[in-house]
């Protein structure tokens, strides 16, 4: 379980790119975090997993504080960055095995882990050159592998699907669901909607630092005219010229 306690984040002391923003996150859900470009999706996500600080607030990764117990709270997840071009010097089984003794996974099933997901993802022949030498859609596959490698029970991915092939695509989906469906939690940006509304549990939809919608997609057509695509009410939604209702019933965080 994820969860956001007011946060607020300022580069300037002026302008916030995360503004106030509070938010559960279940275990046994897919959670998809929608947004436009620069509307703080990455930036809140960075500070989930501590690689920022919050200027306000708290976040609890299963009852614990990335602020105050942050080795604790980061045994709880895995985190793939929307950048892949990690440890470029590394081989992919040294990176591999890097992150498995960070996450102390005992060597016995350290191996079988590797060996599976190699295969999965179609990495297994290029496991022993530097990751240098991986095209951009390789350096995702490995740092997938390096998140799902530790098991832990909350996966934290940032547009994990960019550059994947179609069929390591449909086997990270799979393994979100499968993930999911253990009663375990997910939670991931995206800008492919389709993806979003094929596989989330419920979506959040931040503009401009502040979330602006929560709940699942049923929920959103609600107040929308029914039928209409997860495109076309995110473009409503983010359209400057909306406004949400006074009683703030587009958060339906429960």
């Amino acid at each position: 379980m994820i969860t956001l306690d007011k946060i607020t984040k300022s580069y300037d002391g002026k302008k916030k790119a995360v503004d106030n923003l509070s938010l559960e996150i279940y275990p046994g859900e897919i959670f998809g975090l929608l947004g436009p470009n620069g509307a703080g999706k990455t930036t809140c996500l960075k500070m989930i997993t501590g690689v920022l600080q919050p200027t306000a607030g708290d976040i609890l990764i299963n009852g614990y504080s990335i602020l105050n117990q942050p080795l604790e709270a980061k045994k709880q997840f895995s985190f793939v960055s929307d950048d892949p071009n990690v440890f470029l010097r590394f081989k992919g089984i040294e990176y591999l095995k890097f992150i498995a003794d960070i996450y102390e996974i005992d060597p016995s099933v350290r191996e079988s882990r590797i060996k599976e997901l190699a295969e999965e993802f179609s990495l297994s022949d290029v496991l022993n050159d530097q990751i240098s030498s991986y095209s951009h859609g390789m350096r995702q596959k490995i740092v997938v592998i390096g998140a799902l490698i530790s098991a832990p029970p909350v996966w934290i991915l940032d547009e994990p699907m960019t550059g994947l092939d179609p069929r390591s695509s449909f086997n990270l989906k799979n393994r979100m669901r499968q993930h999911a469906d253990a009663n375990l939690t997910v939670l991931f940006s995206t800008h492919v909607l389709e993806v979003a509304e094929k596989i989330c549990d419920r979506v959040g939809i931040i503009d401009k630092g502040k979330l602006i919608f929560c709940g699942t997609i049923k929920e959103m057509r609600d107040h929308f005219k029914e039928n209409a695509s997860l495109e076309e009410m995110f473009l409503e939604l983010t359209d400057e010229s909306f406004h949400l209702p006074e009683d703030n019933s587009f958060l339906t965080d429960h």
